[in-house]
């Protein structure tokens, strides 16, 4: 028997996939989604009778045997990458969504590589055909003929942007060509022009995609429908008079209602039974004495506390059991998550976004101490603030709930995974500049000052003298060397027209008293002073000073540190 193709929707966010895929459906998912962006991988069944519907006349030549379709609509986001591979290895076809208007994008490029990679044949629905200036839809014609039909320049903007993609494309290593053009449609990647708006275009998709399964992937389709089946976690969710339930896709052999089933976890494997099955069929749950690959289905199950979306999903008997574990094993040991030493706690609500929010932050050079699945806890703030490095005090979370809040932990959460990356980076970018220049401030900085000839207004206890501010700005309570590298005193006070100031800048003639040394002894008229630099704030100046040091306090500061090294040749090293 044939099993339904399963094909995976790929595309940059907002180019429309959802938006298609709810056109050939007629529903309207794509509006519930946050922000527009689908978050989950979904899986939704369309049938031999409404692909034959949908493109009339164009299947006359077409004899189809395959039993429907199954569509895998995955997430839009560049961060998504994790779960777009996985969609792409379960899937037996993909459809490249391309605004035709905007062209490939980075998370275009993307989706070409994950394809190419896990050698998923795919084809190019070129979205948006109706933003094209002047085009006129009139879903009562076939595509082609309705390009032809239109005006000169309309025709010329569609076809330019078509080669736009054959040219993008072409530079990935693929050769392709708008569908009704191929030569070879195992060489080349068919070009669907098409409109999920106005649903120009869209029998065309579907009969292509449909011919391509059944004549290229009809023997991949043969199945053995008594096998147990096989299938992957989409989503873990709670419905009302049901409990947790657990919508999955089978790509693979038969289950029933009663069936005894093995699910993959982060720990120990859940062995429960199905206790109702539904079937997705024309959008809606119906309830199901079993079920065949490929479908998407809904199981209510005791004890599924634990499960988590993207895991593997097994029907077994006593005999096979142990042989099933271990086959799980080997396939959720493939999931990494990997963690630092120290950083930021990251939370999410499903295995595969947990993966997208970690490969994201990686990507942002974040380091993440710990990465779960579930809310924010009071465990997790716990950790968090327990952090030496204020930077680390934060936690992240995607489409989960916080339930403990806390002033001295940094909660960032959001349904949508590419604005918790764009908040994130942006505190962490203000935190950062806020203890940069925090630390700048607490640091003693380079300045030189010069004993000023017939100013001398006290020898001792403490001595007063008039000094010009030659290079930097003169802190009171900073120490003093002078030109050879020796301690001489602390700048104690600061005067400038008999008012006493904290500091005073480059140029200014000023008073200081300087405590613990005399006048005529360890100072004279005309000497120079400069800022006696800790070691240890030497080297976080040399970090900083591109920054926060004019040329002349950076030169001054090679000029200290030479004075220095006459003593200590490594000093500041």
């Amino acid at each position: 028997m044939l099993r339904q193709p399963i094909c995976v929707l790929l595309a940059h966010v907002d180019h429309g996939k959802t938006s298609i895929l709810d056109s050939i459906r007629e529903t309207s998912v794509a509006d519930k989604e946050a922000g527009g962006i689908t978050q989950n991988i979904t899986a939704h069944s369309i049938d031999l009778e409404k692909i034959k519907q949908t493109c009339g006349d164009l299947l006359k030549n077409i004899n189809l045997t395959i039993p429907g379709i199954l569509f895998i609509d995955s997430p839009g986001h560049e961060a998504f990458t994790t779960l777009r591979k996985r969609g792409g290895n379960i899937a037996d076809i993909a459809i490249l969504v391309i605004d035709m208007n905007d062209g490939a994008k980075p998370q275009t490029l993307e989706a070409i590589e994950i394809l190419k990679n896990s050698k998923t044949p795919f084809v190019v629905a070129a979205n948006k055909i109706d933003r094209s200036g002047g085009f006129i839809s009139d879903t009562k014609k076939p595509i082609l003929q309705n390009i032809q039909d239109q005006q000169d320049y309309v025709t010329t903007d569609i076809e330019t942007k078509l080669y736009k993609i054959v040219q993008t494309l072409h530079e990935h290593g693929l050769q392709s060509e708008r569908f009704d053009r191929l030569q070879d449609y195992t060489k080349q990647v068919a070009i669907i022009p098409c409109s999920a708006k106005t649903r120009d275009g869209l029998p065309e998709l579907l009969m292509v995609i449909s011919g391509l399964a059944q004549k290229f992937l009809e023997q991949s389709l043969e199945t053995d429908l008594e096998k147990p089946a096989k299938g992957t976690i989409l989503e873990v969710t709670k419905e009302k008079g049901i409990g947790k339930t657990l919508d999955v896709v089978i790509y693979d052999g038969k289950i029933k209602q009663n069936d005894s089933i093995i699910i993959g976890t982060l720990n120990e494997p859940i062995k429960t039974k199905v206790k109702c099955l539904f079937k997705y069929e024309k959008s809606k749950l119906t309830e199901k004495k079993e079920v065949h690959a490929s479908a998407g289905i809904k199981i209510s199950s005791p004890n599924l506390d634990e499960a988590i979306p993207g895991m593997p999903l097994r029907v077994t008997n006593k005999e096979n059991e142990k042989e099933i574990i271990k086959e799980l094993q080997q396939e959720i040991d493939e999931v990494t998550i990997d963690t630092d030493n120290e950083g930021i706690i990251a939370k999410a609500d499903t295995l595969g976004s947990l993966e997208a929010l970690i490969s994201l932050l990686k990507a942002k050079n974040i380091k993440i101490k710990k990465a779960a699945i579930g809310n924010i806890t009071k465990n997790d703030i716990a950790e968090a603030s327990s952090n030496e490095d204020p930077l680390n005090k934060t936690v992240v979370g995607f489409n989960i709930k916080v339930l403990e809040e806390s002033k001295e932990v940094k909660i960032i959460t959001n349904n949508i995974i590419y604005k918790i990356i764009d908040d994130i980076t942006k505190h962490l970018e203000t935190t950062s500049k806020s203890l940069e220049e925090k630390e700048f401030q607490d640091l003693v900085k380079p300045f030189k000052l010069k004993i000023m000839p017939g100013c001398v207004f006290r020898q001792l206890n403490p001595a007063i003298v008039g000094v010009e501010v030659l290079i930097g700005t003169a802190r009171s309570g900073t120490p003093l060397m002078n030109s050879k590298g020796k301690k001489l005193t602390e700048l104690k006070e600061i005067q400038d027209n008999k008012e006493t100031v904290q500091e005073a800048k480059q140029g200014k003639e000023i008073a200081v008293s300087l405590p613990h040394i005399t006048c005529g002894r360890q100072i004279k008229e005309n000497d120079i002073l400069y800022s006696n630099i800790p070691q240890g704030d030497f080297k976080k100046l040399k970090k900083l000073m591109k920054k926060y040091l004019n040329e002349s306090e950076t030169q001054l500061l090679k000029e200290i540190a030479e004075i220095k090294r006459n003593e200590n040749p490594t000093w500041g090293m």
